[in-house]
């Protein structure tokens, strides 16, 4: 008999593991082989005994370009005609940092025009009090 327990790793519901290891371990998960989604990682463990045990840990991937959408959210109620930005880019080389594309365009948000016209208004309010004589 065993004195270590073993442990079993799927991915999904594939019946075909991705690895049977004897406890405890270090492990690498490579999601360069998974599409982009929602992904289970289930653990199954054995002890000495022959009691099993399960874990399941929710994950999402995302290798691919991340896609960004400014102009309408999910589920929102809409009408006429919607301006909208979508940008798309990808992690390209991980080692190499990209400064062109690396970030998503935005456009600017509502309060800081809000904070410059409040700000414009007190500097116009200012200089017509204190040289108006």
């Amino acid at each position: 008999m065993e004195d270590k327990s073993s442990v079993i790793i799927f991915v999904d519901d594939d019946p075909q593991p991705v690895g049977s290891f004897r406890s405890p371990i270090n492990f690498e998960l490579d999601t360069r082989k998974l599409v982009d989604g929602e992904h289970t990682l289930r653990i199954v463990s054995k002890d000495p005994s022959g009691r099993e045990g399960i874990r399941k840990i929710p994950f999402v991937v995302r290798n691919g370009p991340d896609i960004n959408v400014e102009g309408i959210s999910e589920n929102e109620v809409v009408d006429g005609v919607l301006p909208i930005m979508i940008s798309a880019y990808g992690k390209g080389d991980q080692k190499v940092f990209l400064i062109e594309g690396s970030e998503t365009p935005r456009s600017i948000p509502n309060w800081v025009w809000i904070l410059h016209i409040l700000f414009g208004g007190w500097a116009l309010y200012y200089l017509i009090t204190q040289f108006t004589i």
